[in-house]
């Protein structure tokens, strides 16, 4: 009989030694988001470097244009860049 109890006893003690190493209730933070992409409000400098950097930068504006977005200044852009060099590139 008191070897019965002790068994008992200390099946019970293991137990609740079991259910007291569960995990944690701790949840992890979701990260943060991205910031928003940079809204461009003029023709950057990068652009008016040559022929070809100005001739990228307009085919990705006319990739991503919106009817809803903000229109360029072009305060620094008198004329675009030239090359005399450079063949033409198709466009579209």
């Amino acid at each position: 009989m008191k070897q019965q109890l002790a068994t008992h006893v200390l099946a019970l003690l293991a137990s609740g030694l079991l259910a007291a190493c569960g995990g944690s209730d701790d949840v992890a933070a979701p990260p943060p988001p991205p910031p928003p992409p940079a809204v461009l409000t003029e023709v950057p400098d990068s652009a008016l470097t040559s022929a070809a950097a100005y001739t990228q930068f307009t085919q990705g504006q006319a990739q991503a244009a919106s009817e809803s977005a903000e229109p360029l200044t072009a305060d620094k852009l008198s004329m675009p860049p030239t090359s005399e060099s450079d063949e033409p590139v198709a466009l579209g």
